[in-house]
């Protein structure tokens, strides 16, 4: 890889699984929102650490689907 495309800096969290939350509106795959998925590459390193440090605790703000087959077997009154 050439030296020029080399960079010092935090890796973005994309595990290219790109679908925003309807009500969390946060991505789905790496827990950014939209804001900071676009503004990524002009943040400073200490502004992506802090953005990094967060997206663990975001994982659990987001809500299961109650939908489908398995919602209609474990609640049988609908």
């Amino acid at each position: 890889m050439d030296e020029v495309w080399k960079r010092a800096e935090i890796e973005s969290p994309c595990v290219k699984l790109c679908v925003v939350h309807s009500e969390a509106r946060i991505c789905v795959g790496c827990y950014r929102s939209i804001d900071e998925i676009a503004g990524w590459s002009r943040l400073t390193p200490d502004q992506r650490r802090a953005i990094m440090a967060e997206l663990p605790a975001r994982a659990s703000t987001l809500t299961k689907r109650r939908g489908g087959r398995m919602a209609r077997m474990t609640n049988p009154e609908r």
